[in-house]
């Protein structure tokens, strides 16, 4: 029940948010950490990160106005990979930022970064967790993945790729490898 309040409380909110600009604007949301994000070592549960996460996704995409091509076209997210790396616990009550920006991208897929940074308190600014998160946009219709140039036309935005990062590099690298594996 948390989630679908968190995600009712965001979508009572998000009108009166600032729209963000591309390339290079990014979404910044402000959480905390409720009894029931809590695991039985009293912190956010690994897997509530993952989740809140599809939030900090969910404002980016209204934000930026991608959300009217996806309607308008039926698409649908796809997340493909996330690697996460946890660097501070984050405990009962504590405040949070989410932010999620556009780090890379492929043809068809985007690579989102995405922190969890202390909101207050002794660590106040200091990153509790960090996220890499590779998907796409699915065109059910067309039955394949949107380009990032027709999504870009969409948008009205010059389809200029941030350069990669080694360390999004070494991510996509791990992602390729991990798709490679036979079952």
């Amino acid at each position: 029940m948390n989630l679908w309040l968190r995600l009712l409380w965001y979508l009572l909110r998000v009108r009166w948010s600032a729209p963000i600009v591309l390339p290079g604007g990014y979404s910044d949301l402000a959480f905390r950490v409720w009894p029931t994000d809590l695991d039985t070592s009293l912190h956010m549960n690994n897997g509530r990160f993952l989740t809140i996460m599809d939030i900090g996704r969910l404002d980016f995409m209204v934000r930026t106005g991608l959300w009217r091509p996806l309607i308008r076209h039926r698409w649908t997210p796809i997340a493909s990979s996330i690697l996460i790396r946890y660097r501070r616990e984050l405990r009962g009550f504590a405040r949070f930022r989410l932010e999620t920006r556009i780090v890379a991208w492929s043809e068809a897929t985007v690579v989102m970064e995405q922190q969890f940074i202390v909101d207050g308190g002794a660590r106040n600014g200091e990153l509790a967790a960090r996220a890499l998160f590779k998907g796409g946009l699915y065109d059910r219709k067309a039955r394949t993945f949107v380009t990032m140039l027709r999504l870009m036309a969409e948008l009205g935005i010059e389809p200029v790729a941030p350069e990669i990062t080694p360390e999004v590099e070494a991510f996509l690298k791990a992602d390729n490898a991990l798709r490679e594996v036979k079952v």
